[in-house]
């Protein structure tokens, strides 16, 4: 179980609570398109639900979410980003997000695509 005095998943090496805990509570807002990677990631280990529904592009969101309670995230590797910096509006990144489910490890590689909608940094969706 992930507390706010745990490393924070998204591996940038302050607490839970000093990190992307801030960002799912509301307190702030990714200032990049890779800070909303990571903390979407880190709604992934702590299982927020709301976060990643509230931080996905309105076009591209599903009505629902549901995750596996079987995974359980370890850790994650930011491989590189192109754009999506403080004053941009578009971005990707690339990553491998590590995984167990069932005591089989395994991982996720993906390249995705951010956008600011009204000032804030969303997720869209993954390039293929």
């Amino acid at each position: 179980m992930i507390t706010t005095a745990s490393p924070c998943p998204c591996g940038l090496g302050n607490s839970y609570g000093d990190c992307c805990g801030r960002a799912h509570r509301g307190d702030t807002t990714a200032a990049t398109a890779e800070l909303l990677m990571r903390s979407r990631y880190s709604a992934f280990a702590v299982g927020d639900v709301d976060y990643l529904l509230r931080t996905w592009d309105p076009t591209t969101r599903p009505a629902e979410l549901d995750l596996d309670p079987a995974q359980r995230w370890t850790r994650l590797e930011v491989l590189g980003t192109t754009g999506g910096g403080l004053l941009q509006r578009e971005g990707t990144v690339e990553f491998r997000a590590h995984y167990l489910d069932g005591g089989q490890r395994f991982d996720l590689h993906e390249n995705s695509r951010f956008r600011r909608d009204n000032g804030l940094w969303v997720y869209l969706d993954a390039v293929v």
